[in-house]
């Protein structure tokens, strides 16, 4: 009797793309001679056929972004009739193209009049968004197969009003903790509104998959440092019912004062399904260890600098050595995406709905003048990724759905800060962003003190 191939291993998944805003006023002309990347149907193309010649499927879904600032970007009680008619449309096309829509409602950006009035350290924005998706329920429920209340939990608020990294120069440490919790409490109240379309309700966290940079279990403990903060801070409060508490045995949310009576029960509302992005996996050590395993000079300046804030934290960031790396330095780990899902069903069980692997791409354009280059290796990785998946899927996780990212493939991403954030660019290449801004540098992090020694070894690398 022959193994099951990969496409009965994986039968019940749904397949399928994701595309960005759907409403976004239609680019000038001059605009798109100016653009040199692929549109995203080129992107969703290649996804098709990258996937039928591994799984012999092709994708049943198509994911597009609301856009709320769009739809309503001059106050409460207003809504753009034109963007909602290209949202309309965009839904009505892909229906006709014999696909299943799915809805993300918010995809970083706020419309600037909830930004003005304090964005998400403003409670008030948690009621507004149960209001705009409630508009969009009316507008949509008959069409829409799968929502997501949020894209991208942490991107949204822990990287830009705590870290201050996206835009850069928000920084509120502590003091932006409240963000977090108004933005769970609108995913909650968005589900609530939501509950009882045709179609499932989820909301998104970037899944952060994990190795320790060495043997030392004081960076087995950086890893689990790096869950709490990037999983455990949203996942607690939605499957737990409880802010997350820190091995310290503080509760920095509550502790922020911004939870009322009854938050935690909307947040904790069942949901369909958790969507996770996912793009590669990184290396965590305990900052004591960090002139061990990290490079002193050369190209990783710019990791040494997000280190000194995520010291704060008790963990840092290393470069993997010798794994094979994409186009962007992302490194190519086919076990990473399982290994990260394992990780996360270690902490929740059956606590945890099913998964849907969202805003997932490899960033590694084909290459010119050699497409069929980039081709292989991408597939070869997608396979390879996939059969991973499988084993975990096999010990009882539930996958409902996976989606490739066609928005340029991530490749805007190169071109932006956070690249530099994620890993080491390629071997004998530079940098292709400009320098980290330094307003979110905390110098007082690395001392003598602390960590003798590391200050003067920063600095050589600088």
């Amino acid at each position: 009797m022959s193994a099951p191939t990969l496409h009965e291993r994986l039968r019940g998944v749904d397949w399928g793309i994701a595309t960005g805003h759907a409403v976004a006023a239609p680019p000038s002309a001059a605009a798109r001679a100016r653009t040199r990347l692929p549109i995203d149907s080129e992107h969703a193309l290649r996804w098709s056929e990258d996937l039928a010649a591994v799984v012999g499927s092709t994708p049943a879904t198509h994911r597009i972004v609301a856009g709320w600032q769009y739809l309503q970007p001059d106050g409460p009680h207003s809504w753009n009739a034109a963007a909602l008619g290209r949202c309309d449309r965009a839904l009505d096309a892909i229906l006709e193209r014999g696909d299943r829509p799915g809805l993300t409602l918010l995809h970083l950006a706020l419309p600037s009049w909830l930004q003005d009035g304090g964005g998400w350290l403003s409670r008030d924005t948690a009621r507004h968004f149960a209001d705009y998706a409630q508009r969009m329920r009316d507008c949509f429920a008959d069409r829409v197969d799968l929502w997501i209340t949020s894209s991208d939990l942490s991107a949204v608020v822990l990287t830009d009003y705590v870290a201050g990294l996206s835009p850069t120069g928000r920084c509120l440490g502590a003091a932006g903790l409240p963000a977090v919790h108004h933005l769970l409490l609108a995913a909650g109240l968005g589900a609530q509104v939501l509950r009882g379309v045709p179609g499932g309700v989820g909301t998104s966290i970037t899944l952060m998959g994990g190795y320790p940079a060495t043997t030392d279990p004081w960076d087995r403990l950086a890893v689990e440092r790096m869950e709490t903060w990037a999983h455990r801070m949203y996942l607690d409060p939605m499957l737990l019912g409880t802010h997350m508490v820190t091995e310290d045995g503080d509760c920095p949310v509550e502790d922020s004062g911004c939870v009322l009576p009854g938050d935690l029960e909307t947040i904790a509302a069942a949901q369909d399904v958790l969507a996770l992005s996912w793009h590669c996996p990184s290396r965590f050590s305990a900052p004591e260890n960090l002139l061990r395993t990290f490079p002193a000079q050369g190209r990783f300046r710019e990791l040494n600098d997000l280190n000194r804030l995520l010291a704060r934290l008790g963990f840092a960031v290393v470069p993997f050595d010798d794994v094979e790396t994409s186009a962007s330095g992302w490194p190519i780990i086919p076990e990473g995406l399982a290994d990260a899902i394992a990780s996360l069903h270690a902490m929740y069980g059956d606590r945890l709905p099913a998964l849907h692997i969202t805003d997932n791409g490899m960033a590694d354009p084909d290459e010119p003048g050699a497409p069929d280059v980039g081709k292989d290796r991408r597939r070869a990785s997608l396979a390879a990724r996939l059969s991973w998946l499988t084993g975990v899927m096999d010990c009882g996780v539930r996958v409902s759905g996976y989606e490739y990212w066609s928005k340029r493939d991530n490749l805007e991403w190169r071109l932006r800060y956070s690249q530099l954030y994620g890993g080491a660019v390629p071997s004998g290449t530079e940098p292709e962003q400009p320098s980290i801004p330094r307003d979110w540098v905390h110098e007082d992090v690395f001392t003598e003190t602390q960590y003798p020694g590391t200050r003067g070894s920063l600095a050589a690398a600088r």
